[in-house]
């Protein structure tokens, strides 16, 4: 832990004792095994999570460059006793929990929550990967707190420091549970560069065979419009597919004076930001929700000059995988149509991004008994599908999984915050929220 740290700890400790109000009061309306199943978050535990949130808050780092991030983590896994593995482009990395529990007598929950014998063939059960990403986004931390980041134009304004928190306290939790004989399952905890990146981390870190073994996975977003103490779940698709589009206008340039001479390279980029994305509407199902967004324009350098070259760019968002799959050439034909109407050449640059996030019915399920079993049917609620994009998507395409949305807003808070804001912050009573969460879920799966 990083000594900047030390002077947020005891406040660190005050948040922790706040976050014991957001847990059950009583076992009122809880099952009988919500007080027999293990797993809870001590106390001291409870206290260093938010201390270390904190840290990876003050230190955020791009995709891809996360070597201090990922040095954080290693340290804190080797300290318990686990042997985490770099993944090979140097940051990120997964850890093992319980990879001999096939070969020893332990103990299972038992559906009234209590524990008995687990067999060699109940310990065989596949194993549950817990992801995290830990890469921050480059934009200004413009929030008034301790724990403000220190660097310049870099944040944690999408929650992947709690992300990764959360990841981290379940495997500290789990593995002490795995040493006491009484976890039923393997688990891979999985630290993931590069979100932010189209086409994300995933890709390069299925490739390197993290999901080797495992037989579904789980993970988690912060939700700054869910309150603390509660998750959101869906199931199906409860994110979208994201590409990248750079286009690229060139023609005869000339004197305002005289447009009829000049491809009008202005007028004609104007026209591909408004009529491509009219005409996409009248080519796909409206169901499919595929929408261009344009996030940059440039062209030209004078009033009085009309330019011979203009880019554009932005995203392609859509709601379903067969939109998505349809959407390059769906585009490439509108932009080439609307430019060459114009009399201008287009380049069309279609970067795939991430599909969407489809969540897998019996791993929703999964999350909702985890968090009915910790804190009661009351801290579950539906959640809409995101016009926003997660490589965890690239998971979904090889083992079943599901995604959780995690409230982080303070109970009572009537501010409108959002994701990718430099003023976003959380609630970090979430964070034994998230732990307890996936706890659970490795006990039950």
């Amino acid at each position: 832990m990083s000594p900047e740290t030390d002077s947020v700890t005891a406040e660190a400790e005050a948040v922790a004792t706040q976050a014991q109000a957001i847990a059950p009061e009583t076992a009122t309306g809880l099952s009988a095994i919500a007080l027999a199943l293990p797993g809870r978050l001590p106390e001291e535990l409870r206290t260093e999570l938010i201390a270390f949130r904190r840290d990876i808050h003050m230190h955020p780092e791009l995709g891809n460059r996360e070597f201090r991030t990922t040095s954080a983590i290693k340290a804190r896994l080797e300290q318990a006793g686990l042997e985490p593995r770099v993944l090979p482009g140097g940051t990120g990395l997964i850890c093992d929990i319980g990879t001999d529990i096939g070969t020893d007598i332990g103990t299972d929950i038992g559906p009234d929550g209590g524990t008995g014998a687990r067999t060699g063939a109940a310990a065989a059960l596949p194993m549950l990967a817990l992801r995290a990403d830990i890469d921050a986004l480059p934009i200004p931390d413009t929030k008034s707190v301790p724990y403000r980041s220190t660097v310049p134009d870099r944040a944690h304004a999408c929650g992947h420091d709690v992300h990764t928190t959360v990841v981290l306290g379940a495997g500290l939790v789990l593995a002490e549970l795995a040493r006491e004989g009484r976890l039923p399952r393997p688990v891979r905890l999985l630290f993931q560069p590069a979100e932010e990146v189209l086409p994300g981390g995933a890709p390069d870190a299925v490739e390197a065979g993290v999901l080797d073994g495992v037989g579904r996975i789980l993970a988690l977003h912060c939700d700054p419009k869910v309150d603390v103490g509660r998750i959101g779940l869906r199931i199906g698709a409860i994110t979208s597919a994201c590409d990248r589009l750079e286009v690229s206008l060139d023609g005869a340039g000339g004197h305002t004076a005289r447009p009829h001479l000049t491809t009008d390279l202005v007028t004609a980029a104007a026209k591909v930001i408004t009529e491509v994305p009219a005409v996409l509407s009248r080519r796909v199902d409206t169901r499919s929700g595929l929408a261009v967004t344009w996030g940059r324009v440039e062209s030209g350098h004078a009033c009085n000059v009309i330019p011979q070259h203009a880019e554009l760019s932005g995203t392609v968002r859509c709601l379903d995988l067969p939109a998505w799959r349809e959407a390059p050439d769906l585009v490439h034909a509108a932009v080439d149509e609307i430019a060459t109407l114009h009399g201008a050449k287009s380049e069309i640059n279609y970067v795939r991004g991430v599909p969407p996030v489809v969540n897998e019915e019996s791993s929703v399920e999964l999350l909702r008994r985890a968090m009915e079993t910790r804190r009661g049917s009351y801290a579950v609620e539906g959640t809409e599908q995101s016009l926003g994009g997660e490589d965890f998507s690239w998971y979904l395409e090889h083992v079943p999984g599901a995604m959780a949305r995690l409230g982080v807003r303070r109970v009572g808070d009537t501010a409108r915050r959002d994701l990718h804001c430099g003023d976003f912050d959380v609630d970090e009573g979430a964070i034994e929220v998230g732990v307890e969460l996936f706890t659970a879920a490795a006990l039950l799966g």
